[in-house]
């Protein structure tokens, strides 16, 4: 028989506790005969057998429970038993189907897929036959539920991800052209529907339980709903949705603090957002024991190195038993692109404008010339290596005067060019040299540095172009020869798919 869920709404629970003197046989068939005439959904007696619970509608509630506290008024006088206790506001679920005996673990992918999704089961019984599970949860939660149980088991077409993008930036932008060019592919290939329910940008969102139109996003956004990120994490947790997903392609710590309340409430979070994963190490770890505790994900692979798959390999490695002991790092594609292309006819202000003009640079480029961005990364890095690290515990050697970071970022602009003269002196040596200059991140055994290098000709990190990344991870296992990771680690494309990986992966679960 295939499976099937059926449910009733507006139930009551009705729980009696008792004293295990109690004769528990007794006070069942007590309680049936009490009960004569009254629909029960749902019985669940405690293991200890203390307790029995029974569903009914509301409109038998208060038949049911008076009944029960006639039935036992002197042992309740006696103190043997407590007066039936109501709770209202529930529904039952049961799945019926030949998978229920014969499916391993059955019940435990179910509960814990209800568990995943922050749904609390109050009560649940078996059937005799084995092919039938039934259990109360919330009315709030009852199409969500049905929903869960539906992907969960296949029961439906389609497994199903609802996302909430926030920012809509150069990432976020490119993450929803993407999704819209992927999303009939993957339903075809994978069974796998993407609904995007809700996007936002600084103080707009617009939200739609049915799914977003993604040609039009752009001018229903404009008409948007007013919106701050409080009010943006209250309005996701109200809707209630099942496998939810926040998105953050946002750079804003006022949006990487709603992660927290978001796993509570069984929603994972996929972030480009580096803020979260590079704060005090103690909030680093209380939001990945967070997101453990509740069992959803908690994703950021492209806070370091855009698409490319450091993240991912070093907790590979890690979980495999491996120890990372070293790792060397060129992190920033803006400063990799500004040394690639300062030369004779191009000056150093001038790459920093270019950087800025491509997209690879913050939208204050101090925070990649100052190296802040590569010590949020190399922390990033550390941590998910296993060493407790702070972005204070970086030795940071700046390679521009601190003047040009304590002014506006217009007269840090005015002021740039000054030091075109001294740059092209000292690139002119590097080049007679052959040597170039690559800002390098280095973790050893876990005392971390950033600091602008000079590059042999046979190095590594002498060849890089562009924009590029490349990390070197000396490992128990890969001592003599370290493991090398290179590609695209910056730009909005790049970006957007290392975004929408993370997304798959949950897809995976």
């Amino acid at each position: 028989m295939k499976e099937r869920i059926s449910f009733v709404d507006d139930i009551n629970l009705i729980t009696v506790n008792f004293a295990p003197s109690v004769d528990t046989v007794s006070v069942n068939a007590r309680i049936f005969s009490a009960l004569k005439g009254i629909s029960i959904y749902l019985l669940s007696q405690s293991t200890f057998e203390t307790s029995i619970a029974i569903a009914v509608s509301r409109v038998d509630a208060a038949a049911a429970t008076s009944a029960i506290d006639a039935e036992f008024a002197e042992e309740i006088k006696r103190g043997e038993i407590s007066p039936a206790a109501t709770e209202k506001g529930l529904a039952a679920i049961a799945v019926v189907g030949d998978n229920v005996k014969y499916r391993s673990g059955f019940a435990g992918i179910l509960f814990s897929t209800l568990g995943r999704n922050n749904i609390s089961i109050l009560a649940c019984a078996q059937g005799s036959s084995q092919t039938n599970v039934s259990f109360i949860v919330e009315s709030r939660h009852l199409l969500k539920a049905v929903n869960v149980i539906h992907d969960a088991f296949f029961l439906s077409e389609f497994q199903e991800l609802n996302l909430f993008v926030c920012g809509v930036g150069t990432v976020g932008s490119k993450l929803l052209e993407q999704i819209e060019l992927q999303r009939d592919r993957l339903m075809e290939e994978r069974n796998l529907k993407i609904n995007v329910l809700g996007i936002s940008r600084s103080t707009k969102a617009i939200f739609n339980e049915k799914g977003i139109e993604l040609d039009s996003w752009r001018q229903d956004l404009e008409d948007g709903q007013n919106i701050t990120p409080q009010k943006l994490a209250d309005r996701i947790i109200s809707m209630n949705v099942f496998n939810s997903v926040f998105v953050d392609c946002t750079a804003s710590e006022q949006v990487a603090a709603l992660y927290g309340q978001l796993f509570e409430k069984g929603i994972s979070v996929v972030t480009a957002n580096k803020i979260a994963a590079s704060s005090d190490y103690e909030q680093y770890r209380a939001l990945k024991e967070g997101a453990r505790k509740k069992g959803v994900k908690f994703l950021f692979e492209t806070n370091v190195g855009a698409g490319l798959p450091i993240i991912g390999t070093i907790n590979d490695l890690c979980n495999s038993g491996d120890r990372i002991l070293k790792m060397e790092a060129v992190l920033s594609g803006t400063l990799n692109f500004i040394f690639n292309t300062i030369s004779a006819d191009i000056p150093f202000s001038q790459t920093v404008k270019m950087a800025m003009e491509q997209g690879f640079a913050e939208p204050d480029p101090r925070i990649d010339l100052s190296g802040k961005d590569v010590i949020r990364k190399l922390v990033i890095l550390s941590r998910e290596a296993g060493y407790k690290v702070n972005q204070e515990d970086v030795k940071a050697n700046l390679f521009i005067p601190k003047e040009f970071f304590d002014c506006t970022l217009e007269e840090f602009w005015a002021k740039l060019p000054s030091l075109d003269a001294e740059f092209e002196t000292k690139r002119k040596a590097l080049e007679a040299e052959g040597k170039r200059w690559r800002f390098v991140a280095t973790m050893d055994r876990g005392k971390c540095s950033v600091e602008l290098r000079e590059i042999a000709r046979m190095h590594s990190f002498y060849v890089l172009d562009g924009s590029n990344n490349i990390i070197l991870l000396t490992t128990e296992r890969y001592n003599k020869h370290p493991m090398l990771i290179q590609g695209y680690g910056a730009g909005a494309d790049v970006t957007a798919a290392g975004v929408f990986a993370d997304i798959m992966s949950i897809a995976n679960i």
